[in-house]
């Protein structure tokens, strides 16, 4: 289990979506301050680990955090850690505060290996054969005591990357992609 100082978790209003514009420009409102931090917690439904911990401080994103992060947004299929895209955990980030939470992101699905996906499109009509999952743009998620309809609506308020709604399967999509909403 990987895990890191949890006071952190204050610093997560800090931010307030300060710094987000440069790298989500559909963000109103936020400013290019280069100061606080940006903290994120997840849990890995299909491996238990988890991590909590700022993967950005004033201006610089943390790569020691970026690492233990992407390990546990890993392929557990294939055991295959890839490198998640920056904008992923940003948009994540922005969620969280516009949600006004900083529980504990559940991870249903991170970076996928070509064979991990295949073998899930070939399963489901609801798998994409060129998923962003593997590029490292793409999370499946949900959030303990926030309603799946309300983190969509959230997500799409965002207008930073696609939004797919899965009710049946218990989780959203998020990726850091085209704006785009299923």
């Amino acid at each position: 289990m990987l895990s890191a100082c949890p006071s952190r978790r204050k610093t997560l209003k800090l931010l307030g979506g300060a710094a987000l514009a440069t790298v989500l420009p559909g963000v109103a409102n936020a400013s290019r301050s280069t100061r606080g931090s940006r903290f994120l917690n997840m849990v890995n439904l299909h491996t238990g680990d988890r991590y909590q911990g700022d993967y950005w401080l004033d201006g610089a994103y943390q790569q020691g955090a970026l690492e233990k992060f992407n390990y546990v947004l890993r392929d557990h299929r294939d055991n295959i850690v890839a490198p998640i895209d920056t904008r992923v955990f940003d948009i994540l980030h922005l969620l969280q505060l516009k949600l006004a939470k900083d529980g504990e992101f559940e991870i249903i699905s991170g970076y996928r290996s070509p064979h991990t996906n295949a073998m899930l499109a070939a399963r489901s009509n609801g798998v994409a054969k060129q998923s962003y999952h593997m590029k490292g743009m793409a999370v499946d998620i949900r959030m303990p005591g926030v309603k799946l309809a309300t983190l969509r609506d959230v997500a799409k308020s965002l207008n930073a990357g696609g939004v797919g709604y899965y009710p049946s399967s218990d989780f959203v999509h998020i990726d850091c992609g085209p704006v785009r909403y299923w």
